[in-house]
């Protein structure tokens, strides 16, 4: 196969952008065979970066790497469908030799219709690296708009500009690989740029402190030092996952609104004939939890009481607000996913504000927040509104996404991204008593943009309150523990 199959070259006219781009092509192919020693030399740093990849892209998705060098680490996200597209002839052909299964394109990756040229669509569009020698960052980002469909995530990785004279210097020692000419971009740069190109920044992830093993202190540094607040704007390697915003897709036209439902017999009725008809379809399904107080027997007289509404009533067969919104999901018909807690303390007129946020584009994860608007007295404990406050503020910081309230019960998403967290669900195991975390944590692992909806919420009117401050905060703590080890010291 001839090393220039598919190169496109416009250089005409472009201020000497076409000359620029054709050295550091030359420049990378000089190198290109040096670049498995280096690598050996230095499997640390590499392995770490490979790490922090893998927890972003999980294995099966389709990839596209934009700047895929000896295809490395393309590979090593395992993708069901593997195309990487680069501007040096050698580095194409090594990748090719080296990985036979996935397919390799010598083209010009700032060339104007590249990427509409591809014709398809991938999971993830990767630039590792490349971002720095590109020279139209802004042009060649918009672009990517043409491979990506609603729920494509572009994944960008680079090195932090403070860390730019260490590597200099490193490089001279002959202790890190040749560069060449290089645009040095932070966080802020990136965002803004994305923002310019259709983008929209989901989240921001810190790694590698430690470039070195240095006899486990490497590990140990990366994993539990390098994330703490402060400490990981110090980190090397900086990861920015992006969805375009003009990947648009139909309204949905169904729902189905999902009741746990326990000793809540006062409540049934109300909350049928207060939620609206939000949609074209709205599905109510109520999953009866083993009550005493004839709650059953309440949702199916409320049921055969109002014929003109779609009700669904289960049992579930464990126990626990989780059990039951994962038994409610697994039978529910709707695209769109909710959970209405049936104290109704969240209103369930507030219900169609959730769905538009979905239908809409806004989100794709939307939870609901009881902590931006003044409460109802009684509504909430004043000991529980502390540790509210306080556990939204170490969410916030452990999920790298604002979390104002990570246990209100409403939450929205649409039935595909359950069933993709529900196939994830082994990265976590079967931790979670509420339900809440399951569902937050899955989004956050599998890059979902989440919003916040802010509610009014209101005192019970109905019923006891079936949280334990002490016993469901130590259970709290268990989760910020959980989430340190999944989230964070991975």
């Amino acid at each position: 196969m001839n090393g220039n199959e598919g190169m496109t070259t416009n250089t005409a006219g472009d201020g000497g952008t076409g000359e620029r781009r054709a050295r550091a092509a030359a420049f990378r192919d000089a190198h290109a065979t040096a670049r498995e020693g280096w690598r050996r030399r230095y499997g640390f740093y590499h392995d770490e970066d490979i790490r922090a990849l893998r927890y972003l892209v999980p294995a099966g998705r389709s990839i596209l790497a934009v700047g895929c060098g000896d295809g490395h680490v393309l590979a090593n996200l395992e993708p069901s469908r593997g195309l990487g597209l680069d501007s040096a002839a050698t580095m194409v052909h090594l990748a090719r030799e080296r990985h036979p299964s996935m397919e390799f394109r010598h083209v010009d990756i700032e060339a104007a219709d590249v990427f509409a040229g591809l014709n398809e669509t991938f999971d993830i569009v990767l630039l590792a690296d490349s971002i720095g020698w590109i020279d139209d960052i802004e042009s060649v980002l918009a672009r990517l708009s043409a491979v990506c469909h609603p729920d494509t995530r572009v994944v960008i990785s680079y090195h932090a500009p403070m860390w730019e004279p260490a590597l200099r210097i490193a490089e001279r020692l002959r202790l890190k690989a040749p560069m060449p000419p290089l645009n040095w971009l932070g966080m802020a740069d990136l965002s803004a740029l994305l923002d310019l190109a259709g983008f929209e920044v989901i989240r921001r992830e810190w790694r590698t402190l430690l470039p070195f093993r240095l006899f486990g202190l490497g590990s140990l540094v990366n994993r539990l030092v390098a994330p703490l607040p402060v400490v990981r704007q110090l980190c090397l390697r900086n990861y920015l996952v992006a969805r375009a915003r003009g990947a648009a897709e139909p309204a949905p036209r169904s729902a189905s609104v999902i009741i746990p439902a326990r000793n809540e017999k006062g409540n049934i009725e109300a909350a049928v004939a207060r939620l609206p008809q939000f949609c074209d379809r709205v599905e109510i399904v109520f999953v009866e939890g083993h009550s005493k107080d004839g709650t059953l027997d309440e949702m199916h007289r409320v049921k055969a009481a109002y014929p003109d509404r779609e009700i669904k009533i289960l049992v579930q067969d464990g126990k626990g607000k989780g059990d039951a919104v994962r038994k409610g999901f697994a039978a529910a018909t709707g695209e769109v996913l909710m959970i209405l807690d049936a104290d109704l303390t969240v209103p369930p007129e507030d219900m169609p504000k959730f769905f538009r946020q979905i239908a809409e584009g806004r989100g794709e994860f939307v939870n609901g927040t009881r902590l931006v608007y003044p409460m109802e007295d009684e509504a909430m404990r004043t000991l529980n509104r502390i540790a509210n406050y306080g556990f939204s503020v170490i969410f916030t910081w452990l999920l790298n996404q604002r979390f104002t309230d990570t246990l209100c019960g409403t939450k929205v998403l649409r039935k595909r991204h359950y069933e993709a967290i529900a196939a994830n669900r082994l990265y976590f195991g079967d931790f979670d008593p509420f339900g809440d975390f399951d569902l937050i944590f899955g989004a956050i692992k599998l890059n979902l943009k989440v919003v916040e909806v802010p509610i009014r919420y209101l005192a019970r009117t109905y019923g006891e309150t079936q949280i334990s401050r002490f016993r469901h905060g130590w259970l709290l703590l268990q989760m910020v523990a959980f989430a340190w080890r999944k989230l964070k010291a991975y």
